[in-house]
């Protein structure tokens, strides 16, 4: 098998109503979807999220890499042997994970459609379903409790309150949602770095009754020394999401105990090969995973699934981006029923677009 023909293109969708995390305030995304051809006839998607804070990429840049790098890389290449065309296209792409995840995503899909089932049951098939939380982020205290309200009343389970801006307003917000939500709805907090090593064992402190499930990136990515001393010092379990974008991320922060949980998402470390490995590290230290996501389409959700429903260890889920994205040529690519993400049990990622 060979492929033959290699298209990439973007996508830029609107959310229905934007949301302020910690460092800024998203009212729209780019992604960058692709599509590969094979000699066989069997073709496969991938989706790419770049984003400029997080992976340092743009939709352009995502855009430069297929033409210049990634497309003269693979066309006449096997598919199949994607282990040796990804670890090429790595030490091309540089500090490009978006760009790898795109690839990644595409030749995993093929691979699926090749063995004619559903990418999850190849990668393991731990589980065919997975609980996913909603994200609401950070707003006064009674648009939040309403907002909290809303999803609950929409079948969702486990909510994600974002804050890092003001540790007293994020206080007043998580006991207000608790309160207002009752015990049985989990709640995670998300501080997107804006708290100091202080600011974290406060919160943690003085939110001691609402049972947060997890905090998540209290401090800066770069300081892992304050990282670690709060997850020393406080009782809910601390996760790294910023601080973790590589195998070697994971190692470091496995091999100091500098957190009790890491996030692992497609487009930060590279794709589903790259994650499953970081996913390894942190079964080995007896660290749970997280599967987190950017403002994504549909589809790259999907892939994120795939790769949570493969292994037991990536215990949590926090894939929503897809749900208020105005446009996404890919909706349907997966389904949430009373707040369970669910594939489409099709070959591979399970979803066929057309290119824009």
């Amino acid at each position: 098998m060979k492929i033959t023909h290699v298209e990439a293109w973007k996508v830029e969708m609107r959310l229905g109503e934007p949301y302020r995390i910690a460092y800024e305030t998203i009212e729209s995304t780019v992604n960058v979807f692709m599509r590969l051809e094979t000699n066989d006839g069997l073709v496969g998607f991938g989706c790419s999220a770049p984003d400029l804070q997080v992976t340092g990429e743009t939709a352009d840049g995502v855009m430069r890499a297929v033409k210049d790098v990634i497309r003269p890389s693979i066309l006449s290449r096997d598919p199949l042997r994607r282990y040796r065309l990804l670890l090429r296209l790595k030490r091309q792409l540089g500090n490009q994970p978006a760009a790898l995840a795109l690839v990644d995503i595409a030749l995993n899909d093929l691979l699926g459609r090749a063995a004619g089932i559903p990418l999850y049951k190849l990668l393991g098939g731990y589980r065919d379903r997975m609980k996913t939380s909603v994200t609401i982020g950070i707003l006064p205290v009674d648009d939040t409790v309403t907002r909290a309200k809303q999803w609950i009343k929409k079948g969702f389970r486990i909510l994600k309150i974002k804050g890092g801006c003001d540790v007293e307003a994020d206080i007043e917000r998580v006991m207000k949602v608790r309160e207002a939500a009752g015990p049985k709805i989990e709640l995670r907090f998300d501080a997107n770095q804006g708290y100091t090593l202080n600011d974290t064992v406060h919160f943690c402190e003085a939110t001691r009754a609402a049972k947060l499930e997890l905090i998540e990136q209290p401090t800066p990515k770069s300081d892992l020394e304050s990282l670690g001393s709060a997850t020393s010092r406080v009782t809910i379990p601390v996760m790294a999401d910023e601080s973790v974008t590589s195998l070697l991320d994971a190692f470091r922060l496995a091999k100091h105990d500098l957190v009790d949980m890491v996030n692992i998402k497609l487009m930060k470390v590279g794709g589903i090969n790259e994650a499953l490995r970081i996913n390894d590290v942190a079964r080995a230290a007896k660290l749970e995973a997280m599967v987190g996501c950017m403002d994504e389409a549909a589809f790259a959700i999907a892939a994120g699934l795939h790769f949570a429903l493969a292994r037991p260890n990536v215990a949590y889920a926090d894939l929503d981006g897809h749900i208020d994205l105005v446009g996404d040529p890919t909706a349907g690519a997966v389904s949430i029923r009373d707040g369970f993400l669910y594939p489409t049990n099709r070959p591979g990622i399970g979803f066929d677009l057309t290119a824009g």
